[in-house]
C-alpha cells in the first residue's frame, strides 16, 4: 500500500499507477510512450533543471514547461518515469527524438503546472 500526503488529507493507493494511465487522463495526451509500463510513484514540479535532478526522486512525474533537450537528460540522470509538458507548450522534434533515443516518456497537459499538479494529486500520484 502506498501513502502520499495529498494537501492536508493522505492519500491512500493500493497499486502504483504506469505512465499508460497517465495517457488515459482526459487532460494529458501522449506524445511519446516509449516504455508505456512504467510505473509512477509521485510527481515534481520545476523549471530549474539542476534543482530538479538534485530533488526529484525515480519514478516521478516530472511537470515542466521547459522544452529543450536537457529536459530529456535531467529526466534520464534522475531515472524519472515521464516528462509532463504543461499549458500545452510546443515541444520540438529534437525533443522528442531525444526522448525516444533515451527511452523517455512524454506527456502534455492543456492546464498550467499547478492544476497539472493538483490533477496528478487527485488522480492518486
Amino acid at each position: 500500500m502506498l501513502r502520499s500526503l495529498v494537501g492536508s488529507e493522505m492519500c491512500i493507493r493500493d497499486r502504483i499507477m504506469i505512465v499508460n494511465e497517465l495517457a488515459e487522463i482526459d487532460e494529458l495526451e501522449s506524445v511519446l510512450l516509449t516504455d508505456p509500463e512504467r510505473s509512477v510513484q509521485g510527481a515534481y514540479a520545476g523549471d530549474l533543471l539542476s534543482w530538479v535532478m538534485g530533488r526529484a526522486e525515480a519514478d516521478n512525474a516530472f511537470v515542466t514547461i521547459m522544452t529543450n533537450v536537457n529536459v530529456v537528460a535531467v529526466a534520464a540522470l534522475a531515472e524519472l518515469s515521464c516528462v509532463i509538458f504543461a499549458e500545452h507548450v510546443e515541444i520540438p522534434p529534437e525533443v522528442v527524438a531525444a526522448a525516444e533515443q533515451k527511452g523517455i516518456n512524454l506527456l502534455r497537459s492543456r492546464l498550467p503546472t499547478y492544476e497539472t499538479c493538483c490533477l496528478l494529486g487527485r488522480k492518486g500520484i
